[in-house]
Formats: structure tokens, sequence, C-alpha cells
């Protein structure tokens, strides 16, 4: 079970002149972490959204645990590089969003949650209270809520300074163990995608294909400055750079 994408093609335009990706096939095991990672262009965001069941205009198939995405729904849970928080709302009431913290069941859950991302004591606050390292706890939490399948991550860290990013690296890292969610994550940063990944996705683009897949099978914690880390990271840059190079011989730039 887990997530299945098999001869998946996406074309934009009206003739469909525009392939942005072409023949994914990637399979996602269940309660499995996976990584993303390709150049700018590559197609890595609208994968996460064709498999979010934000676009149903495709060519091929993705299910998830044996049933075909028809939509956007409570089994994939979707975070966004910015947070998307309601203003008006507060911290429990951004979590909760259309559900009613009157209901004792979700208001237990809301506040398992709250523990779970280490927001305790903002509960009342207002996004403009937070730093964009909590507010997106507070979407992560929101996601979680719902108890999606899977949990799709569209660098949801990059626009955060270096100690936050990390710090909630290890949040995000806590809640998998905690919960086993399957997540799959896009991410820039390749130290990030090691850190955090089962299997790290390398694509290519014009169009958008999976160059390579590298398993990591370092056990958890990582230390980022071990030797089989650094060793997985030069590995990881070494078909990073195939898939630059390749582009810099068609033309088609990064």
């Amino acid at each position: 079970m887990g997530v299945h994408i098999t001869s998946l093609t996406k074309a934009f335009g009206k003739q469909k002149q525009t392939v942005v990706l072409e023949d994914i096939n990637l399979q996602v095991g269940k309660g499995e972490f996976i990584t993303i990672i390709g150049p700018s262009g590559c197609g890595k965001s609208t994968l996460l959204k064709l498999a979010a069941g934000l676009d149903g205009e495709y060519d091929g198939s993705i299910e998830m645990n044996g049933e075909a995405i028809a939509g956007p729904g409570v089994k994939q849970g979707f975070i966004f590089q910015e947070h998307r928080l309601f203003p008006w709302l507060t911290v429990e009431n951004n979590i909760a969003a259309d559900l009613s913290l009157r209901n004792p069941k979700v208001r237990r859950e809301v506040d398992e949650l709250i523990e779970l991302v280490r927001l305790q004591g903002f509960e009342q606050a207002y996004p403009r209270e937070l730093s964009g390292g909590m507010s997106q706890r507070v979407a992560i939490a929101r996601a979680l809520l719902r108890k999606p399948e899977v949990l799709l991550l569209d660098e949801p860290f990059g626009a955060l300074d270096a100690f936050t990013r990390t710090h909630l690296q290890e949040a995000l890292l806590e809640i998998w163990q905690k919960q086993r969610t399957t997540m799959i994550l896009v991410t820039h940063d390749i130290d990030e995608s090691i850190y955090l990944a089962d299997r790290v996705v390398i694509m290519s683009t014009k169009p958008g294909r999976i160059s390579s897949i590298i398993p990591i099978g370092l056990p958890h914690p990582r230390k980022r400055g071990s030797r089989p880390f650094q060793e997985l990271r030069q590995k990881v840059l070494g078909e990073f750079e195939k898939v630059e190079e390749l582009q810099l011989i068609d033309g088609s730039g990064i």
C-alpha cells in the first residue's frame, strides 16, 4: 500500500505542447519518508499538487492505498511554502479551522498537536505574533489534525533561517516517528533531503523525469558531520551534478 504513481505525464497549454512531467513512476510505501530534489522547473511542486488532487488533468495514474486520487481530500495533507494561516484566528483555531473546539474530541486532539509541535503557551496567539517557524508548525498541526494518510510538503522550510530550519526538521522527524504518516517532501537542500528521508528522489527537467532514486539507510538520529552522511551527500551531489550537466549539454539551462 502507500502511494503509487504510474506512467504520469503532465502537460500545459491548449494543445498540451508544454510537457512538464513525463513518464513518472514512483512507489512510496506506507509510512515511508521520501524527499524530492531537482533543478528549478523540473516539476517537483507540480508533482505534489497532482498527488494532492489539486489538479486532475494528467495522463497516467496516481493511487493511494489502491484507490485512484479523484481530487482534494482528507487523505492528503498539503503544506505549502508559505503557511497560509487565517490572520483573524488564534493558533488553536487555525489548527481546528472548520472543526469546532467545543467538540471534546477535537479539543483533545488540538491540544495534543499543540504539544507535539511545541507551541504550548501560544494557543491564543495570532499569526502576526508568530515567527515564520512557529507559523509553519501551526500549518503542520492543522494538516495532521485531519489524520492524512500522506503528508505532502512543498519546501515548507525554504524561507526560514538555518537555525529555525534545523529545529523544524527535528520537529518533523519527531512527528513522523510518532505517527508514521507517509511523507513526501520537496526541497532544494541536499543535506535536508538526506537528513530526513528513507529515499531521495532526484529529478531532471525539460521535461521533468525521475533521474535516480538513492536509498539512505542511515538510522536516526543522523549526524550530518559523520563519514556515512558525507559519503551519501557526495553520492547525491554527484547524481545532481549529472542532471545539471545534461541540462547544459541540451541547452535547457538550470
